[in-house]
């Protein structure tokens, strides 16, 4: 199996620091520390409400990063034009709604695929990989291929919610759907992704699907590092990882 990518998302370092105001700590730090400790990518999500990543995270990452970033967003035509702007390596669209704490759910591809297709098209034209925040479903998986998206991103949070409210036949069936959908996305000729949610204890199931070739992983690497720091959080995630591939 090809290695799995690790993305690394440090929104909730911004969350930290918009609880204050000021500009510690500063998530373009976390960033780089997370680059340093083996992070493949850095995933960023800038919301219509900034509430925790701004414009000025986008413009320090997209000047200081080495790795690829991974640029999360609604598909606003506010948004559209800060990523045409920064021309990002990645564009990932999710749903977005100002009252959810985090994001619920994956975009209804299906319900809007002609809006979706257009929205697409200029960032695939400027050099983005676009990706389509999705739940396992395969109408959702079809319509992304059905617009011309190359990626999709299976949104794994009701999985990791099943696991830890200790539902498991809910969780074990959830993972079934996960790796389903993601061997028939792989056979349509897409890119599959992963996140959302995932912690040590629920990695791995995912990590082994070889059909996906990257886990996108932000809050609990973020609060784990309050512990035991950035370079130990993701080493420990890598090791996980590549451990459940080998396997």
């Amino acid at each position: 199996m090809k290695m799995l990518r690790l993305g690394v998302n440090i929104d909730h370092v911004a969350t930290v620091r918009n609880a204050r105001g000021g500009a510690y700590p500063d998530p373009t730090r976390a960033a780089l520390l997370a680059e340093a400790a083996g992070a493949d990518g850095i995933t960023a999500h800038l919301r219509e409400d900034r509430r925790h990543i701004i414009d000025s995270d986008i413009e320090n990452l997209m000047e200081s990063l080495v790795v690829p970033l991974n640029f999360e967003m609604a598909a606003t035509e506010e948004m559209q034009a800060i990523a045409l702007r920064h021309k990002p390596h990645a564009v990932c669209i999710v749903p977005e709604k100002r009252e959810e704490k985090t994001t619920e759910g994956g975009l209804d591809v299906a319900a809007d695929d002609n809006r979706l297709a257009d929205f697409i098209a200029p960032l695939r034209e400027a050099g983005c990989r676009v990706s389509m925040f999705i739940a396992a479903d395969q109408a959702q998986i079809e319509a992304s291929h059905r617009i011309g998206a190359p990626v999709i991103e299976l949104h794994t949070g009701a999985y990791c919610d099943f696991h830890a409210e200790g539902r498991f036949e809910e969780r074990d069936a959830e993972l079934a759907r996960l790796t389903e959908m993601a061997a028939y996305a792989h056979s349509l000729g897409l890119e599959v992704h992963a996140g959302h949610g995932l912690t040590y204890d629920t990695v791995q199931p995912i990590a082994a699907l070889p059909s996906v070739m990257e886990l996108n992983i932000g809050h609990f690497l973020m609060g784990e590092s309050m512990f035991v720091g950035m370079e130990a959080a993701i080493k420990e995630m890598r090791r996980l990882m590549d451990e459940a591939r080998q396997s």
